[in-house]
């Protein structure tokens, strides 16, 4: 055989590689098809001269367009069951964490998955740390790389407890909760009450802020978990003798040329305070009272890259921008449907160059707003009919990340990426050979172990049907709660439901007793007698000696003389002295 025979013997690749994978067909295959999507502030087209090349230019300038933002493509997470309240993406753009009002944060790896295993590779619920004795869950707000340290994410549930989870999702600090007795706040070890936000400080990766409805911002050093570092207590004007007031939204940001950082927060009173970053926070250097209508909630706010303006999005359905070097009127005011009011963790966001800004819009469009005067350059929908909650652009991927009240996130993304990005997350996903179809694939014939197994399918021997379906809805509330090794449940509230016997349900008659269980009838027999029944036939027909029966001795017992019978008593030994 020649080498061109052989060449032709030998197969060209091995693996999954081979088939003819086209991945730029793949990436067009993701292209977004939205019919009217609305562009503005773009200088109109000349009509005066027509040649016969207009049509080229035409199409030109629409991918000129497209080009602006990375939202031509996109693909699709589900994998959740309820609304997405935050997105992040650690530093690097591997790994995504999503979380949801059901109660848990999702972790997706951008390097494991392709085209057809759009999934996290694991399920955590941060607010149950121990499972077998705590079986309450509360909706995830806030989940936060810290931007210095991509091996810390900060977690904020519906607790009065922040907690700092590894990027695996394990707990590796969860901090204190503060006495709900004292009266002054600067007492306390930590939060009262329930946390609505918090994010990490821009440059030191031990220090994080946490804003809650007790009125406090809370400074925390990672390595000190049971005592904040520093306390900001906000006395507020409008709420009366008792001076509190939620805290709503919190950002923190640093200035440009390595100036002073900036801690800006919103509380429910309509008030927008700012104070240094590394303070002292004993008093606010800017306050602005009734920046947004009181009562409402003010649930996105966020700080330019060279900390000159801050941006906030209003429960009064209004998006405000601010100057810091002159914070006292906004500089531009827009009018912007609110979706706080059901979703209190929708944001507001510049992008990583500040040089425009991001957020959703009850519709479900995605908005991208000039910073100097607030008007949108790009609208296009995303989830239609369904609220955009959550927005994300990363900078290091140039993607724009999306969570829906669909329980959707989407990741908006162009193949065409700009210098200096990576070429990582949707767009290393959809380079990438579909996965083949294995039987793992198909949910109907394996078992989803991102959330644990369910007390469902777990069956103990001596445990019937019955009990195994009395714990079914508490086990499919908390699906990481089942039964423990012994069968029994793990719901402190029901107690243990003992294995059922026929006789433990209810009084059968003699007839059903003596049809169900076997030799039943000898239960109330006298053994001595039914062993007499087989006396005579045990006499005449011998089963064991009757070999012998012709052959056996007669048997002769002896006879008992008179001074036998005569004595009564065994004669007793003799006493020995």
């Amino acid at each position: 055989m020649d080498e061109d025979e052989l060449r032709d013997f030998l197969p060209t690749s091995f693996g999954g590689s081979g088939g003819g994978f086209d991945p730029e067909a793949q990436i067009e295959a993701a292209r977004r098809k939205v019919p009217g999507a609305v562009k503005t502030l773009k200088p109109a087209k000349s009509t005066s001269s027509k040649d016969e090349n207009s049509s080229d230019d035409d199409s030109d300038d629409d991918d000129d367009d497209e080009d602006d933002f990375p939202t031509s493509h996109e693909i699709v997470f589900k994998t959740h069951n309820r609304p997405i309240t935050t997105i992040t993406v650690d530093p690097s753009g591997s790994r995504m964490i999503t979380g949801s009002t059901d109660c848990t944060i999702k972790l997706h790896d951008f390097a494991t998955m392709t085209p057809n295993t759009l999934r996290a590779f694991k399920s955590v619920d941060p607010s149950a740390t121990k499972p077998a004795t705590n079986s309450e869950t509360h909706p995830v707000h806030i989940a936060k790389f810290n931007p210095n340290s991509p091996s810390q994410v900060l977690v904020i549930s519906a607790t009065p407890q922040a907690r700092i989870l590894s990027r695996d999702g394990e707990t590796k600090v969860e901090f204190v909760k503060g006495d709900m007795y004292l009266r002054d706040m600067n007492m306390t070890k930590g939060h009262i009450s329930e946390i609505t936000c918090g994010t990490w400080h821009p440059t030191n990766y031990d220090l994080c802020v946490t804003a809650g409805t007790d009125s406090t911002l809370r400074v925390w050093d990672v390595n000190m978990r049971m005592k904040q570092k520093d306390v900001i207590v906000h006395k507020s004007k409008l709420a009366g003798s008792a001076g509190r007031s939620r805290m709503t939204a919190v950002a923190w940001g640093s200035q440009v040329d390595g100036g002073n950082n900036l801690l800006v927060a919103a509380a429910l009173d309509g008030t927008i305070l700012m104070w240094g970053g590394e303070g002292p926070y004993t008093r606010p250097s800017g306050e602005i009272n009734n920046a947004h209508t009181p009562n409402t909630w003010t649930s996105g706010i966020d700080i330019s890259a060279d900390g000159r303006l801050v941006v906030t999005r209003g429960g009064d359905d209004t998006i405000k921008l601010w100057d810091t070097r002159k914070f006292k009127q906004p500089v531009n005011t827009t009018t912007h449907t609110s979706t706080s009011s059901q979703y209190p963790t929708s944001n507001i966001q510049f992008a990583p160059n500040s040089s425009s800004i991001i957020t959703g819009s009850e519709s479900g469009d995605l908005y991208i707003l000039n910073p100097a005067t607030l008007k949108p350059e790009l609208a296009t929908p995303i989830t239609p009919g369904s609220s955009l909650i959550t927005v994300l652009w990363h900078e290091k991927l140039d993607q724009i990340l999306t969570g829906s009240a669909n329980a959707e996130t989407h990741v908006l993304f162009s193949p065409k990426n700009p210098p200096n990005t990576k070429k990582g997350g949707a767009l290393m996903i959809m380079s990438k050979a579909p996965k083949r179809h294995h039987v793992d694939d198909d949910p109907t014939l394996t078992t989803d172990m991102s959330q644990g197994v369910s007390g469902d399918a777990i069956i103990n021997p001596g445990t019937s049907s019955e009990s195994i379906q009395g714990r079914s809805t508490f086990s499919s509330r908390h699906p990481t709660i089942g039964l423990t090794a012994s069968g029994k449940s793990r719901d402190p509230r029901r107690p243990h439901i003992p294995a059922t016997t026929p006789f433990s349900k209810n009084a059968p008659d003699e007839k059903s007793i003596r049809e169900r269980i076997p030799l039943s009838s000898m239960r109330e027999e006298d053994p001595r007698e039914a062993l007499l029944k087989y006396a005579d036939k045990a006499k005449n027909d011998p089963l064991f000696t009757n070999a012998w029966k012709e052959t056996q001795p007669k048997t002769i017992y002896a006879e008992l003389s008179d001074e036998d019978e005569d004595v009564k008593e065994p004669k007793k030994k003799k006493v020995k002295f």
